[in-house]
């Protein structure tokens, strides 16, 4: 049973060196050149069938197909979406209140419709990173409001609800016991009306969105894994926008359609703490004292990203500052030969190319080390189950609520719900629960830092570098959102 944890937000969500790109215009009225059909490659394949509750949940949202009660703004705040306003009725009660707006299966969107979806994202399991440790209810309070009360105070409740995993879809999405279908199902500007395995997916224009017709007739998505592939389709017309494009690519692309967005996405070296040779916190010491992040960042990256410093990097503008050197750490051992399995993903090629350059340094330290790479899809559940040693990852650290310390507790806690380190340590817990507890925000930003520093004692992860991201997108495309989140890449002003 997961103990109670309390999520909390900074009053003032931090400053981001990186912000939302001009919409180039909202919705309005269809011309001839708006009906265009926009063509994106994507970099990650569906990994769960599109569930909105993992992985998938902002591929949903990067195409404009999900929404929820909440968004998110440029600077981090809760937003309206498919809330219109809310507001605190006591320590655990909110009363939000909803907008005129149909889901695109041509149903109203009602209290007890937003209810039974939330309802739904309670019961997921794993339960979705936004919720990790806090137990919601929510419950129609008449007329067009809903009221939502959380099992302990709450103040972060509106920032949690614009998580994209808490996305708000019709009942038909949830009629398949065991699987959530968001074809059809959802509320934003684009409609998913057919999914091709994990190759493709098909969207059109949702005629009745709240937010006004969107300036696109369709998407044409296409999960292309190979960063190489993707930026050759983008360089030959075959599609209008392509994420996530490899750094050994990006000098290939012409200024014009090279974007690079400062983020929050740390790469790191997740270390398995559990089993294995990395239980032993000495050789984990080990690992860490052999890693030359600055090599990763001017080798691999060319420079798109920086040396990695903490949990948190430079686009989290207050962490420098209030950084905490790591107490008490284990004094490293010899590996002697000490043999280990690597692994990490495709989708964002850098990934293979820095583990093959980890794998050099820990193998000069005197590690052997096996090395494992295959798509997102086909490793997560591996990974996190423990079954290699170490994992190269790449995570946005604000995706999930915007809030810096939920990654803490989602990733590095004994009930996170994405410890790919397998993290149990009471001197954590007890940390970052006591920066989930911090309302003022100096204080907050202090107590998430000497959580932070708590983790990296541990020797549980090794930050490499952190990103940011190159998105090819065509001379003729306007609109496109680019957010240091990554939630978004497609909405209603988008068009060519």
């Amino acid at each position: 049973m997961q103990r109670p944890r309390l999520l909390l937000v900074l009053a003032l969500a931090p400053l981001l060196t990186g912000c939302f790109a001009s919409a180039g215009g909202e919705s309005g009225e269809v011309t001839g050149e708006s009906r265009s059909r926009l063509r994106v490659a994507l970099a990650f394949p569906p990994a769960e069938n599109l569930s909105p509750y993992g992985a998938d949940a902002t591929i949903l949202s990067r195409l404009g197909v999900t929404e929820g009660l909440t968004s998110l703004d440029a600077n981090g705040s809760a937003a309206p979406a498919l809330a219109r306003s809310w507001r605190r009725e006591g320590d655990r009660s909110w009363l939000f209140t909803l907008r005129e707006a149909t889901f695109q299966d041509g149903t109203e969107v009602t209290p007890a419709r937003v209810a039974a979806a939330l309802t739904h994202a309670t019961e997921a399991k794993p339960a979705p990173a936004a919720l990790s440790g806090v137990t919601l209810t929510a419950e129609s309070a008449g007329g067009d409001r809903i009221r939502i009360r959380t099992n302990s105070p709450d103040p972060v409740l509106p920032l949690r609800l614009a998580g994209p995993a808490l996305a708000v879809l019709s009942p038909k999405a949830y009629e398949e016991e065991g699987r959530v279908d968001p074809v059809g199902t959802a509320t934003g500007p684009f409609e998913l009306t057919k999914v091709t395995g994990s190759t493709a997916a098909t969207l059109d224009r949702f005629d009745d969105y709240w937010g006004g017709l969107a300036r696109a007739a369709g998407i044409d998505a296409r999960f292309i894994a190979d960063g190489t592939a993707r930026t050759n389709a983008l360089r030959t017309g075959q599609v209008d926008l392509a994420e996530a494009i490899p750094v050994a690519q990006a000098a290939t692309l012409d200024t014009a359609t090279r974007r690079e967005t400062a983020t929050t996405r740390t790469t790191s070296l997740q270390l398995n703490t559990r089993t294995g040779p990395f239980k032993d916190p000495k050789v984990r010491a080990a690992a860490r004292e052999a890693v030359d992040t600055s090599a990763l960042a001017k080798g691999v990256y060319e420079d798109h990203a920086d040396a990695g410093a903490g949990i948190y990097g430079p686009a989290v503008t207050w962490a420098a500052s209030k950084r905490e050197q790591p107490a008490r750490r284990a004094r490293a051992v010899e590996p002697a030969g000490t043999a280990i399995t690597l692994a990490t993903y495709d989708n964002r090629p850098e990934l293979p190319e820095a583990a093959q350059v980890l794998k050099q340094q820990l193998e000069k330290a005197g590690f052997k080390v096996e090395l494992e790479v295959r798509e997102y899809s086909r490793i997560e559940s591996d990974a996190l189950a423990g079954k290699f040693d170490a994992f190269v990852v790449a995570r946005n650290t604000l995706v999930d609520t915007g809030d810096p310390v939920a990654v803490l507790a989602s990733d590095y806690t004994c009930d996170g719900g994405y410890n790919l380190a397998l993290l149990c340590a009471k001197d954590v817990d007890r940390a970052v629960t006591k920066a989930e507890g911090t309302t003022d925000t100096s204080a907050r930003q202090s107590a998430a830092m000497a959580a932070e520093a708590e983790i990296l004692g541990t020797d549980a992860v090794v930050p490499l570098v952190h990103q940011r991201v190159v998105t090819g997108v065509g001379t003729s495309v306007k609109g496109v959102l680019l957010d240091p989140y990554e939630r978004t890449l497609v909405g209603p002003g988008t068009r060519r």
